[in-house]
């Protein structure tokens, strides 16, 4: 049953804002990525609306250079 508190979540980067949006390093942006390729929203990773484009337009960067996939294998 829903009580209506849920759990505050805080932005990384806004914690962090010596943070690097840096399309090269493919690790960082994994984790902002789904097994099929698409981006994870704010309201799941909790990043603050500034900073989720910033996130966006590097993961778009790192997809046009092929550090990233568009999208996953081939689904069977």
């Amino acid at each position: 049953m829903y009580n209506g508190k849920s759990k505050v979540k805080v932005c990384k980067f806004t914690e962090n804002k010596d943070f690097d949006f840096n399309y090269k390093d493919e690790k960082k942006w994994r984790r902002y990525v789904t097994d099929r390729g698409k981006i994870i929203p704010r309201r799941m990773t909790g990043t603050c609306a500034k900073y989720q484009r910033k996130l966006t337009t590097a993961v778009k960067q790192a997809r046009y250079m092929a550090l990233l996939p568009f999208t996953s294998e081939a689904v069977k």
